[in-house]
């Protein structure tokens, strides 16, 4: 069977575009669905504690519009669940989250909080929510995860693009996101990643061989800005496509 790498267009910051003036424009569910007939396999969506991005409303247009799934960003509070349990998202993915932060900064620290995260687990139990967790490639991470019975990871990928970037430690970085997708398979997680990724750097990360999915965001939207949105998913796509050729 043909590999298939599954991606998830994060359009947070269509929201932030809209946001910095207070209008009702440019409008986040439209971009959802040209996302979707761009080729996207699911939208992406971080509804942060500050709203500094989407909102609940957005959530519940995009759920309302489109076909495909939608993957919803929280952090691991009962506020966040609570919107979870309501809206019931295809998927949720727990990420760390700071109020001063620019964007997330990193990959969730399961070992540090793993009392809160079985908690919050229980609360979500009763539906049918597809849970991953969004952490750092790192094998006693991996283990964590494990034993709280989640079954999907999504490696923060920020390391790497940074690395990339600069043309420093890219083997480095790069061979950690490697070895950990190996570990995950070897007890049975299945891997998504994610962060930083662009036409640029995204070859490496999708042709791992057993990366199933790829959510990408700020380049997407912020190259959509020159050669439109659905261009740029095509693009992504493409590139994506060859990689696992």
């Amino acid at each position: 069977m043909e590999r298939h790498v599954r991606l998830g267009v994060n359009i947070d910051h269509v929201a932030t575009l809209r946001n910095a003036r207070g209008e009702d424009y440019p409008k986040v569910v439209e971009a959802a669905k040209i996302a979707e007939k761009s080729g996207a396999d699911l939208i992406t969506v971080h509804v942060r504690e500050d709203r500094r991005h989407i909102n609940e409303q957005d959530l519940g247009d995009i759920l309302n519009v489109i076909n495909i799934p939608v993957n919803l960003e929280i952090a691991a509070n009962t506020e966040m669940v609570n919107i979870a349990s309501y809206y019931k998202p295809d998927s949720v993915c727990f990420v760390p989250e700071k109020r001063q932060e620019v964007t997330t900064e990193g990959g969730l620290d399961v070992i540090k909080n793993f009392d809160n995260l079985k908690r919050t687990l229980k609360s979500l139990s009763n539906t049918n929510i597809k849970i991953s967790i969004f952490i750092d490639p790192d094998k006693d991470q991996l283990i964590a995860t494990n034993k709280l019975g989640i079954k999907t990871v999504e490696f923060h990928t920020g390391s790497y693009a940074n690395a990339f970037s600069k043309q420093k430690n890219v083997k480095f970085e790069l061979n950690k996101i490697i070895e950990s997708t190996a570990f995950a398979k070897k007890i049975g997680l299945i891997c998504h990643a994610g962060h930083g990724l662009t036409f640029n750097n995204v070859t490496s990360i999708a042709s791992i061989q057993d990366i199933v999915e790829l959510n990408i965001g700020h380049f997407i939207i912020a190259n959509s800005i020159f050669y439109g949105l659905e261009n740029t998913i095509l693009k992504m796509r493409d590139i994506i496509a060859q990689a696992i050729k």
